[in-house]
């Protein structure tokens, strides 16, 4: 693999997944089409990994984000809050060929966020008294019900930033930030795509949303198309 500073750059996307395997579970960045890590998702369906559990906030479109994977038979299960936009993940999914857990958003956000911060678990109110709760311990806290979530750690997490250097720190660009640094700190290997890779201490330390800590992969993509996922058209 080539490697840049502090072994962390590699040349492609492609060699960014290469090690990806069979029956990985991968965190991955993104709101709708909004800060998706798109070179790294395209690179791995044509790596080709299957059986492989997705957590991510949505799983795309039929044509793009996480819908690639999808549509070509690598996703064995979604962990997500939303899958409205996508005509396949409903077709799998009522045929049995996808196996879902859909989670609140806020508890899926925190489930990540407790796995970058070594936490196991934790309670919530979210989903007290709903499917959500089938099987899970709840206990009482001030009076109130609440569920036991447990923490997410993927074995690789997928995420994009507007910029990063060679040794993984990122800066997310408004709203691209999303779950992003959510998805960079639960996974084991965090392979980040920045559309700017600049020079060591060029970033300032004060505006780095994920340290590079988190990160052991970076490989610079250009932004691609930028695309709306659903256009919404006022009258006047």
């Amino acid at each position: 693999m080539t490697t840049g500073t502090a072994g962390k750059v590699v040349a492609s996307a492609a060699e960014a997944v290469a090690d990806v395997r069979d029956g990985a579970t991968l965190a991955v960045g993104g709101f709708g089409l909004c800060g998706i890590p798109q070179a790294t998702i395209a690179a791995l369906r044509d790596q080709g990994a299957r059986d492989l559990t997705a957590v991510s906030n949505n799983c795309g479109v039929d044509d793009a984000g996480l819908g690639l994977l999808l549509a070509n038979g690598q996703i064995r299960k979604m962990v997500s809050s939303y899958v409205g936009e996508n005509k396949t993940f409903e077709r799998l999914f009522l045929s049995g060929e996808l196996e879902v857990e859909l989670v609140p958003q806020g508890t899926l956000a925190e489930r990540l966020r407790a796995g970058g911060a070594g936490i196991p678990a934790f309670y919530t109110p979210a989903g007290v008294g709903t499917p959500v709760a089938d099987g899970k311990e709840t206990r009482a806290f001030d009076g109130r019900d609440h569920v036991l979530e447990h923490a997410i750690v993927a074995d690789f997490a997928l995420v994009r930033a507007w910029k990063g250097d060679a040794l993984g720190n990122l800066v997310y660009r408004r709203t691209a930030r999303n779950f992003n640094p959510l998805a960079a700190a639960a996974g084991r290997v965090t392979i980040a795509e920045v559309e700017q890779l600049v020079e060591v201490g060029e970033l300032d330390g004060d505006a780095i949303h994920t340290p590079g800590l988190y990160v052991q992969r970076v490989v610079q993509a250009p932004p691609g198309e930028k695309r709306i996922e659903r256009r919404m058209v006022a009258s006047r």
